[in-house]
């Protein structure tokens, strides 16, 4: 095996090579290795190559029979590890607590050997910090990755691992996703336990999960790391049968409903409404049946709920500074997150019966309005990656806090109306714009049904396949190919 054939192959595809002993997992460490080597000083995708990965202990076999892997920088934890969450605040913060989500990675035979970069706390959707620096878009250094799961997504798609570990909370995985060409599922809420101590993280909109290149590395990765564990606050119903089984079952004819308008402020960009609408047809000429739908909620109910977090994540992040013996400052913090900082430690004592109901609400008037159809098809983003430096990074100091909320709504206006009402949806690479950039469409599901999520991504990957599309920044790779 050469590193360009590495960086070629999906996790499924390596761990087979692995079972068939054509390579062994610690010469796939050692690859990972070469390739971070290679492109990770121009990406600054990992911010930790852990100095004893080739040590990392992990189960042998298992569906991932010892495929490399990397932690994002906030959620899940590896005991013993650095978790500093793109911030200064928490420079040299170690956790002791093994995440359920990483005994799981290590029962499915993955092997995480180190750390993604992210912005600051993750409350962005770029890929830049002051503690990290600039994390650059494979397809092109000048434009964002994404974020918050910004390293693993640059990771990922310059060959470094096959998979990475992600969270999503407001479009934190399908974001990044979109703009780096792979696919990437936030799953229901309850599918992924955040155990043992973050269970439904921040009423359930905060969910774990990964960035991949295939549909069946993400059929692989719901049968490991699905199922309920100790202390969850409920179950959500479970699958019928392994996710990777769903591969090999027809999907029957749905009931798609397609957003071809803006549910933001922001426009959508002609190229990603043709990305849309080729999918359409796609779904049509599979026999599903294909009508408008028109947006289901108000922003401005979305921002009133954006606020209320800041509120609730003030008095956490207070708390957890105090222990830490820090003040949150300009020194210490982003200037858009001291403001989001101020103004939740400054505003009334949020009213929790009220922040409840504005988000059982919005849940209940989404739901109803999406209930005839079986999915969703949606542009992930309305806009292609944007160079570096733009109004919502995290390090500009000129908007305010409710601005930057009121941004947020506008910006990933298909994507956080999903992490509040809990549906599955999933980033698909459907679409290039003329300077060759990905564009990805978002498909949701019902509540619980992932499976039908499989099914049809299965089919629009059949499709339109992407795997030979390559960014210009990929381990082994001398020349790009175009779209």
């Amino acid at each position: 095996m050469t590193l360009s054939e590495y960086a070629d192959c999906d996790a499924t595809g390596l761990a087979s090579l692995v079972k068939a002993r054509e390579v062994t997992p610690l010469e796939l460490t050692r690859f990972a290795r070469e390739a971070h080597d290679e492109v990770n000083p121009r990406i600054n995708a990992v911010i930790e190559f852990y100095a004893d990965a080739e040590t990392v202990a992990t189960t042998d076999g298992g569906p991932f029979q010892g495929v490399p892997f990397l932690r994002k920088d906030v959620g899940a934890t590896e005991a013993g590890r650095l978790q500093e969450r793109g911030s200064r605040l928490f420079k040299g913060c170690r956790t002791d607590d093994e995440s359920y989500f990483f005994r799981r990675a290590r029962a499915g035979g993955l092997r995480c050997l180190g750390r993604t970069s992210m912005p600051e706390i993750g409350t962005s959707g770029m890929s830049e910090s002051i503690l990290n620096g600039v994390t650059g878009n494979p397809w092109d250094l000048k434009r964002s990755s994404g974020g918050s799961s910004a390293g693993a997504a640059a990771a990922v798609a310059a060959g470094i691992t096959p998979i990475a570990h992600g969270t999503d909370g407001g479009g934190s995985i399908r974001v990044p996703a979109s703009w780096c060409g792979l696919v990437g599922l936030n799953p229901s809420r309850g599918r992924i336990s955040g155990g043992p101590n973050n269970q439904d993280a921040y009423f359930g909109f905060v969910r774990e999960f990964v960035l991949c290149k295939t549909v069946r590395d993400m059929a692989a990765a719901l049968d490991v790391f699905s199922g309920p564990s100790p202390g969850d606050p409920f179950v959500i119903v479970q699958p019928h049968r392994p996710y990777v089984e769903e591969l090999s079952q027809p999907t029957g004819a749905l009931r798609v409903g397609v957003a071809r308008t803006k549910w933001g402020a922001i426009d959508l960009a002609p190229e990603v409404l043709h990305a849309v609408d080729r999918t359409a047809t796609l779904l049509e000429e599979m026999g599903h049946f294909v009508s408008e739908i028109a947006p289901p909620y108000d922003p401005a109910e979305k921002t009133k709920i954006s606020l209320g977090g800041y509120a609730l994540s003030a008095q956490s992040l207070e708390e957890e500074a105090q222990v830490l013996g820090r003040a949150i400052d300009a020194d210490t913090f982003e200037p858009i997150n001291v403001k989001r900082f101020e103004y939740g430690s400054s505003s009334r004592p949020i009213d929790m019966l009220k922040h409840f109901e504005n988000i059982r609400r919005m849940r209940f008037e989404v739901g109803k309005t999406i209930d005839r159809f079986d999915i969703l098809l949606t542009p992930t983003m309305p806009i292609v990656a944007p160079q570096h430096g733009g109004i919502y990074c995290t390090t500009n100091p000129t908007l305010s806090a409710v601005e930057f909320a009121e941004g947020d709504t506008a910006l990933y206006q298909y994507l956080g109306v999903f992490s509040v009402t809990g549906h599955p949806s999933v980033s698909l690479p459907m679409g290039y714009d003329a300077e060759g950039l990905p564009i990805g469409v978002q498909i949701v599901g019902r509540f619980g049904d992932e499976a039908t999520l499989l099914r049809i991504s299965r089919d629009l990957e059949e499709a339109c396949p992407w795997r030979h599309l390559r960014p210009s920044v990929r381990a082994g790779l001398g020349t790009a190919c175009q779209p």
